[in-house]
């Protein structure tokens, strides 16, 4: 893992093609931080990313606002935050179990050391920590 401190952060309009371009430029960040891409470390921050920033763009919509990616270093573990402009439209790690959606939750739950949801006075923000051992 590379040194504590190490920070990033951009917003992305809440489109398709802004969740997209946020794994990527988050990939790209994560290799200058010498996570190297296609590494396992690299493929499941990526996941991650994708996760959230699809479920910001999915669930977290408000026309004409955009989500915010921010990643942070803090010790041996990645923190990844995803912020949204829905405060009111809170995570489910349950699936309905029909269908190919509906698992990205529980996914992440899998993979992270610990995840959670922070209010915020518009929206919220949804943080996945990556332990050493995953990144």
């Amino acid at each position: 893992m590379t040194a504590a401190g190490t920070a990033f952060a951009q917003r992305f309009t809440a489109t398709a093609r802004g969740a997209r371009l946020a794994r990527q430029l988050a990939l790209i960040e994560l290799a200058d931080w010498g996570i190297p891409l296609g590494s396992d470390a690299s493929d499941t921050a990526g996941l991650v990313i994708a996760e959230l920033a699809s479920n910001a763009v999915r669930h977290g919509r408000v026309p004409g606002r955009d989500f915010e990616l921010c990643m942070a270093v803090l010790g041996d573990v990645l923190r990844l935050e995803v912020t949204d402009a829905r405060g009111e439209r809170l995570p489910d790690i349950q699936s309905s179990g029909a269908g190919e959606s509906g698992y990205g939750l529980q996914l992440i739950a899998a993979l992270a050391a610990d995840w959670g949801v922070t209010d915020r006075v518009v929206g919220k923000t949804v943080w996945v920590e990556l332990a050493a051992e995953r990144v």
